[in-house]
């Protein structure tokens, strides 16, 4: 996928971080956002903790349709060594579920003897340092609003025998899923110097149209949403909030920023991108293209090092040591 690419120096380092601490860690959770648990589960990291008990907490819940959440929930659940719970990380009573459902995952753990090692993880924005500061009860975690926030680990002391260790967001080198890549911009976890918000405004407004047309019209006061294209739409919220420019043509720009925007805030209702069946289709489906292209990139490789044997000048080294 072209429209985005990262992986900053910082993410590789953290990549080694987790690697090494992961060795000696009970339980590992994985803050995903609710609204699109598929596409926030990094890849990198369930190769990087594989074996370890696991607990999926959909964050943001209270962002999401819930009947999505329950069906990621029953997906999650379902596999063997892993628990999930979805998670406002506002929500006091709830955070302090965790520790429990750590305890059910690692039951021989516990006491001063044996402390409860806990690796927390997520990607960027997905709001795990306001969750660690919910469960230790003070603002142990920096928080914001832009990618990237924490840079270090962090060791923060939950109980007398309860021991979390934080990680900075961390993202995967190289997106095979297309939707995923726009659903991460959509959602903030990716810096927005990484993609053009009217292309990712453009893909969130078509599934949202076939999936929640109810909502969108309730928020933008439109009828029809359904049968209308993605460019269609975004140009008529453009018309109905007033982001115009000269000769009262729509800025798209500015149109896509609200949609963003709006998204995000959860003031369009509660939605969630992706069911699990949905996005083990994608995930099939680039596999797929990305294998291909890989097949087709070694087979490019293999006729270069055939040219480059064959052009080689008569007694040159290569052809000294054939």
């Amino acid at each position: 996928m072209a429209m985005i690419q990262w992986f900053p120096g910082h993410m590789h380092l953290t990549q080694k971080a987790i690697a090494e601490r992961i060795k000696a860690i009970d339980v590992v959770i994985e803050l995903l956002d609710a609204r699109l648990p598929g596409s926030s589960a990094n890849p990198m990291l369930a190769k990087l903790t594989e074996g370890k008990p696991a607990l999926k907490v959909l964050n943001k819940q209270d962002l999401a349709d819930p009947q999505r959440t329950a069906l990621w929930l029953a997906h999650y659940n379902a596999l063997p060594g892993t628990r999930a719970l979805p998670l406002d990380a506002s929500m006091t009573a709830p955070a302090k579920a965790l520790v429990a459902a750590c305890h059910e995952l690692a039951p021989n753990r516990g006491g001063m003897a044996k402390p409860m090692r806990v690796l927390i993880c997520g990607i960027p924005n997905v709001g795990k340092s306001t969750l660690i500061n919910t469960l230790a009860g003070k603002r142990a975690a920096k928080t914001g609003d832009e990618a990237g926030v924490t840079k270090l680990e962090q060791r923060i002391a939950v109980a007398p025998d309860f021991y979390l260790y934080d990680t900075p967001g961390v993202l995967w080198p190289r997106i095979i899923v297309a939707k995923s890549g726009y659903n991460l911009a959509a959602s903030g976890a990716v810096g927005r110097n990484a993609f053009d918000e009217q292309e990712v405004a453009l893909e969130l407004l078509d599934y949202l149209r076939q999936h929640y047309p109810a909502l969108l019209e309730v928020r933008y006061k439109l009828a029809g949403v359904a049968a209308l294209s993605d460019e269609q739409l975004l140009e008529a919220i453009g018309r109905q909030r007033g982001a115009l420019q000269g000769g009262k043509q729509v800025n798209w720009q500015k149109a896509a920023e609200i949609v963003i925007h709006d998204f995000r805030s959860g003031v369009l209702g509660r939605m969630t991108l992706e069911t699990p069946e949905e996005f083990a289709q994608w995930l099939a489906e680039g596999q797929t293209l990305d294998a291909q292209r890989q097949l087709k990139k070694d087979a490019i490789e293999l006729d270069r090092k055939i040219r480059f044997k064959q052009i080689a000048r008569p007694g040159s080294r290569q052809n000294n040591q054939e």
